[in-house]
């Protein structure tokens, strides 16, 4: 994954509990947004790309340099070439 420009990083949602660090990267082939919550330490993380990439890779690189006490995750594939899903 290609990082396309300079992150963006904002802190907002003030005087909330979801408040936080929001980290927004666009890459070549599409995005990876970051959610880091003040209040409880929870951080949220989406990857979208157009390309194909290994979850393992990405779940890898959150406990090296976040040492999480937990990691729950997802995996959506969306296949845009799938033509038997719109008629």
């Amino acid at each position: 994954m290609k990082p396309y420009g300079e992150p963006q990083v904002i802190h907002f949602a003030d005087n909330t509990d979801k408040a936080g660090w929001t980290v927004i990267q666009l890459i070549q082939t599409s995005n990876i947004i970051g959610h880091f919550i003040d209040h409880s330490g929870d951080f949220y993380l989406d990857v979208f790309s157009c390309k194909n990439f290994e979850e393992h890779i990405v779940i890898n690189t959150l406990m090296h340099y976040f040492e999480p006490e937990d990691i729950f995750f997802n995996v959506m594939s969306r296949d845009a070439r799938r033509n038997d899903l719109v008629k």
